[in-house]
């Protein structure tokens, strides 16, 4: 057996005059999980994309080896025969066809011409069972949930007899369970003879999961290390080149006035009129402090974001702003007052793609750019330079599209455009998912500043370090109420999974 499944050997990499990979040394044992780091933009797609043939062998210079083997790619078909298989952080299925037709796409089994379902529906159920999803494989992709689908991927991935899996940002839409169910899926994998190579920038998962960890920065490798050697902070720091000191530079602001107010929110389920997602709950907002909405994955903490904004209907006794009551039947009502919302998911809901920076970051606030409905693109360009310099953004110039942006540059990009519209309240959900660490630490800067000019943050992660490292007091959401409202120091992640779980609260002894 050779010593590596795969080794990179001197990978370089330029697009136009720019060097995206610069001999670039990558290797992965047999039966091992060997975790990639870097921030965004430092190469660790672009090596992938070398790997899964998506850049063809005469489009870049070095070498890829498997099982001992030199190997051309010129397709992702010939990497896949290779042994390769890939999953990528966006979900790739055909939702209107069954999970055995995704799981054995352009493999159908026929015989004389005839499509052997049974034969198929049996395989498909042996794969299903591989990744714990106990799913009929007669169901349509478009019934299951994003983690579901993300499973039957993998399977698809296995269906193919793989030696090395590549998982891309994997857990994205999965729930904490779900996340768990994977780890213990990939073990089995590795201890079946199956390696791996693990793109993430939760530093948790990748502590949890990983046999060695390699790092890249500016499109080099720096180094590639046992797991067991290294620590969170010397992973981090080697990523960004720097010491990162204190991850969260929260500053104890004295809280100032009542700003926001909210009594008595109730939200139906969409499904089922007979029962609320959302069944009373009081919100208070102060300005200069940061609250964490807390609760697991489907206990209503979006959907109060979006009823706070007018995009879903919803009931209350009593919506105040400043003293003064309010009535939010629109977003464009909440922006007006002094709200403004950064969501969950920013290339949904966040930015236009087709659009430059500078236009993205003037889309809430169009008055301050125009006059007698004609756009003034000397005030445009102006407003954007201005963020771009404020938040950091790392762009050539102000019409740099913003899909061509890392994912924490494209995040400041739209924090910059509710910025604009200069918001008493500002909603965060999720503000730091799919951005890596150097972009976070600056994310939560900006909070801190925001925090500290008075403004009142709201915010959901589940992200547990975030939430106590950013926020003054958090409320604890489960069946629809607000079940404990808990101060910093009483923070404490064993808490608030019981209280979120329908456990109740309890002061823990010493």
């Amino acid at each position: 057996m050779a010593e590596y499944i795969l080794e990179m050997r001197h990978v370089t990499k330029a697009f136009g005059g720019i060097k995206a990979l610069k001999d670039v040394s990558v290797n992965v044992r047999p039966q091992e999980i060997l975790a990639i780091c870097g921030e965004n933009g430092a190469g660790k797609s672009t090596l992938m994309k070398v790997l899964s043939g998506a850049y063809a062998h005469n489009s870049f210079t070095g070498e890829i080896w498997v099982d001992g083997e030199k190997k051309d790619f010129l397709t992702p078909a010939d990497s896949s025969a290779a042994g390769i298989e890939m999953i990528y952080q966006e979900i790739n299925v055909h939702l209107e066809l069954t999970v055995a037709e995704n799981i054995f796409l352009g493999r159908v089994p026929v015989k004389n011409g005839i499509v052997q379902w049974k034969t198929m529906f049996r395989e498909a159920t042996k794969y299903l069972e591989m990744v714990g999803l106990a799913l009929p494989p007669q169901m349509y992709m478009r019934d299951l949930s994003a983690s579901q689908c993300q499973m039957v991927s993998i399977a698809r991935a296995l269906s193919r007899d793989p030696k090395i899996l590549v998982l891309d940002e994997p857990t994205s839409p999965l729930t904490e369970k779900e996340v768990e169910s994977l780890f213990q899926i990939l073990f089995r994998l590795r201890d079946q003879g199956i390696s791996c190579i693990y793109i993430s920038h939760k530093m948790k998962e990748i502590m949890r999961l990983a046999d060695r960890v390699c790092v890249m920065r500016d499109g080099q490798h720096i180094w590639t290390k046992e797991a067991s050697e290294l620590n969170m902070d010397g992973i981090v720091e080697a990523m960004v080149n720097r010491k990162i000191g204190n991850m969260y530079p929260k500053e104890i602001i004295p809280r100032g006035e009542e700003v926001f107010s909210l009594r008595n929110l109730r939200i139906r389920h969409p499904y089922n009129k007979k029962k609320n997602i959302i069944d009373g709950i009081d919100l208070s907002l102060y300005k200069g402090e940061i609250v964490g909405l807390v609760g697991l994955v489907g206990s209503g903490r979006s959907e109060t974001f979006n009823a706070i904004m007018g995009n879903m209907e919803c009931t209350y006794d009593e919506f105040c702003l400043e003293g003064q009551s309010v009535r939010i039947r629109e977003p464009g009502d909440a922006i007006r007052l002094g709200i403004a919302m950064l969501s969950e998911d920013r290339k949904v809901n966040g930015f236009v793609p087709t659009l430059n920076v500078a236009q993205n970051i003037s889309l809430a606030r169009l008055d301050k750019i125009s006059k007698r409905g004609l756009l003034l693109h000397d005030k445009e360009k102006s407003y954007g330079l201005s963020y771009i310099e404020e938040l950091n953004i790392k762009v050539r110039n102000e019409k740099d599209n913003v899909s061509n942006l890392s994912g924490g540059n494209q995040q400041k990009v739209v924090l910059s455009k509710w910025l604009m519209a200069e918001p008493k309240v500002l909603l965060l959900d999720e503000p730091t998912r799919g951005i890596d660490v150097g972009a976070k630490a600056q994310i939560y800067q900006i909070m801190t500043e925001l925090a500290k000019k008075g403004m009142a943050i709201l915010m959901i992660s589940s992200e547990f370090p975030e939430l106590v490292g950013m926020c003054d007091r958090f409320l604890l959401l489960s069946e629809g109420k607000i079940q404990a409202e808990l101060g910093r120091e009483q923070a404490d992640e064993e808490v608030f999974l019981r209280i979120c779980s329908g456990g109740g609260f309890e002061e823990k002894n010493g």
